[in-house]
């Protein structure tokens, strides 16, 4: 079961797809997600998130001032700045 993503700016949608793994830097620490996490909510803290795609390829994005979002299979990442790298 693939992880759905969603990485949204304020002002526009950055990427979105399937994945098996996100990394992203949140104020407790890095934090990884996979398929079946168990819900959570955190504020982002300034860093990358790295995606890794169904396909095994990587996605690189720069995100700040924002939350990630975990339920069910769903994930998404809202940030009030958000570019993608790679």
């Amino acid at each position: 079961m693939a992880l759905n993503v969603s990485l949204v700016s304020a002002d526009a949608e950055v990427w979105t797809g399937e994945a098996t793994l996100v990394v992203a830097k949140t104020v407790e620490g890095e934090i990884g997600i996979m398929s079946g996490h168990e819900p959570i909510l955190a504020i982002l803290a300034e860093g990358q998130v790295r995606i890794t795609r169904a396909d095994g390829s990587k996605v690189l994005a720069n995100a700040q001032d924002g939350f990630l979002s975990m339920e069910g299979s769903q994930l998404t990442i809202v940030a009030g700045n958000a570019a993608l790298i790679a």
